[in-house]
């Protein structure tokens, strides 16, 4: 058993120095806060943000989606956000065009001038998120991307690029995903709904 715990020390020792890396990030941190302001500034002019990844990823992205629309931590007015996560638009699309179309198709259908794809993938190489953040950008939408490569086609399309430290593996990258996410919430939170911060 001592083997076992040493391998779960482990783990939580490299998630931790994966952390302690981001933190010591200025110019990441900053461009998490840029992040989160530009999805405010969207919701305040009445836009959406829709949030689209693949496995892991399409799972943070309902996350993020939800939480905008119902509950993080007190009550408020929803935000305008969904996941591109509907089945049968999925296989419709998977079917008749292809995966790589299922997120860029959904885009092209809902997205409008100035509001913000949140585009999740750890490579920054997934083809169907690059193609939905291109048919962003030829809406006039923003790109948020959330990625584990500086250097990748996804960062280089975005606006902007949270870009948190690799490792060896995906599993960490979006465990600082989902802490990003979280992050951005409240970011959005603080300039829609201060009043829920206040008391702190």
């Amino acid at each position: 058993m001592s083997q076992q715990k040493e391998v779960v020390r482990a783990a939580l020792a490299e998630a931790k120095n994966a952390l302690e890396a981001l933190i010591a990030d200025e110019d990441m941190l900053e461009t998490i806060a840029r992040a989160g302001h530009l999805i405010a500034q969207s919701q305040k002019a009445g836009g959406a943000v829709y949030s689209c990844g693949n496995g892991g990823s399409l799972c943070d992205a309902m996350h993020f989606a939800e939480e905008m629309t119902g509950r993080y931590r007190q009550n408020r007015k929803p935000y305008r956000a969904a996941a591109i996560s509907d089945v049968s638009h999925m296989a419709c699309v998977g079917n008749d065009y292809g995966y790589e179309h299922v997120f860029s198709r959904w885009v092209a259908g809902m997205g409008r001038a100035g509001d913000v794809l949140l585009a999740i993938t750890t490579s920054g190489t997934s083809a169907n998120i690059v193609a939905a953040a291109r048919e962003a950008k030829q809406r006039g939408m923003h790109v948020v991307a959330l990625t584990g490569k500086g250097a990748s086609p996804i960062a280089e399309i975005a606006d902007v690029a949270v870009v948190t430290p690799a490792g060896r593996w995906a599993d960490r990258v979006q465990e600082l995903h989902i802490k990003v996410i979280h992050i951005l919430i409240e970011l959005v939170e603080r300039e829609l709904d201060p009043q829920n911060y206040e008391a702190q």
